[in-house]
């Protein structure tokens, strides 16, 4: 695969907005899930998941759009004029038919829509906003994002549950290596802390029920572990070619070297126990890289928090990195601030960039009691310094959806 920049970071976060606030928060491990305030959570299972608390402060969105769009294509908007002003594109001077948008997420705007279905039952169909039909489903944000900058270039929309935004980012670096596009917003969003889609989230059984104690229950690989805490937020990159970032002088946080995704095909919901297609995954990326094993020298981790999810996680590693995959430091950073589902890859992209341009790599949290079967380096509770050369992250989702992305420093 071609070496495909990442010029512009754009993070909307229960960490912070500000990307050095984020990675301050990331690199001390500072827990950002609390007890859900927003509504009345309290009979729910799990009633715990990271909030975006500044997106008012960073927002320049009309009070008109907001009536007419979902939360999830809120957070998107603020992403993005992030992550272009901090690769200091200016659109003014752009062809933007040559400008794509690549988006992922996994549920789609529910806050919009269960209110309106709620009005639809209490009112009648008089009381059903027209905007409805345009402001739930999953390719939303990336409709809003092209018309507030008048992006005409060739552009997707994944949902592949929690794989959603790494597949994006990888479909978005695989297009501008076929030429379509110039460069490309790439990224994910996902605004599930409302009433009916964490009804839905709950009746998965993936959540965490340790309701008392919010900012310890999002545990992967510890023994203890039972689910994830569940996040809203949005993370957009720029991704550019070589060619363009030598015109712009534009500094670089990272390439995208390789790409592998499979499907277990097992269970509609499960991964399958022996994590092989996982494992084949990870080797389609590397040989897409080019790059042998034992040149990974960090991996981002999917951290479902799940028995199933923990176990083949790790078995797949093991098969891939051999008697050498304990020496690979690993780490799951969304038990910091949750895992934000169809978003959660792009924020894995981010917090893995920063790990690189810092280098540091971010702990996982709350991993007090190892679990024998997880025994690998998943740095627990503290930040390793580290030169990190080359990365990759692991998304997956439900039905077996494997998706593997390697990072490598500029």
């Amino acid at each position: 695969m071609d070496k495909i920049a990442i010029t512009g970071l754009g993070i909307v976060s229960p960490s912070g907005m500000d990307k050095r606030k984020f990675w301050s928060n990331i690199s001390h491990g500072r827990s950002a899930v609390e007890k859900i305030t927003r509504f009345d959570a309290e009979k729910y299972p799990s009633h715990v998941a990271g909030h975006v608390h500044e997106l008012d402060a960073y927002s320049n969105v009309s009070s008109r759009l907001l009536k007419k769009i979902d939360l999830f294509s809120h957070m998107a908007l603020v992403a993005s004029e992030l992550a272009l002003q901090d690769a200091k594109i200016d659109l003014q001077n752009e062809n933007l038919d040559r400008a794509g948008i690549f988006m992922g997420n996994a549920i789609g705007g529910w806050l919009y829509g269960e209110t309106e279905l709620r009005d639809l039952y209490i009112e009648g169909r008089e009381g059903v906003s027209p905007f409805l039909a345009s402001a739930w489903f999953p390719a939303a944000p990336q409709g809003q994002i092209s018309i507030h900058y008048g992006i005409k270039g060739f552009s997707k929309t994944v949902v592949a549950d929690r794989a959603s935004s790494l597949m994006a980012i990888a479909y978005g670096a695989k297009t501008l290596i076929r030429r379509k596009n110039d460069f490309i917003l790439a990224g994910g969003m996902e605004a599930p802390v409302t009433p009916y889609a964490l009804l839905c989230c709950n009746t998965s059984g993936m959540l965490t029920q340790r309701n008392d104690t919010p900012p310890t229950a999002y545990r992967p690989f510890d023994k203890t572990r039972d689910g994830f805490a569940i996040a809203e937020g949005a993370g957009v990159v720029i991704l550019e070619h070589q060619e363009r970032v030598r015109q712009r002088k534009s500094p670089v946080y990272a390439n995208i070297i390789g790409y592998g995704t499979t499907t277990d095909g097992v269970d509609r919901i499960n991964p399958a126990k022996d994590g092989k297609e996982l494992a084949n995954a990870i080797r389609i990326a590397l040989d897409d890289a080019q790059l042998a094993p034992s040149r990974i020298d960090y991996i981002c981790l999917d951290g479902a928090a799940t028995v199933l999810g923990d176990v083949t996680e790790t078995k797949a590693i093991k098969q891939v990195f051999d008697g050498k995959a304990a020496t690979i430091p690993c780490s799951a950073p969304k038990s910091i601030f949750g895992n934000m589902l169809g978003a959660g890859g792009a924020l894995d992209v981010i917090t893995t960039a920063l790990a690189m341009e810092h280098g540091m790599i971010p702990p996982t949290i709350n991993l007090t009691t190892p679990d024998p079967d997880c025994d690998l380096d998943y740095c627990p509770n503290k930040t390793q310094k580290k030169e990190i050369n080359n990365a990759l992250i692991i998304n997956r989702g439900r039905g077996g959806i494997n998706c593997v992305l390697i990072l490598q420093r500029p």
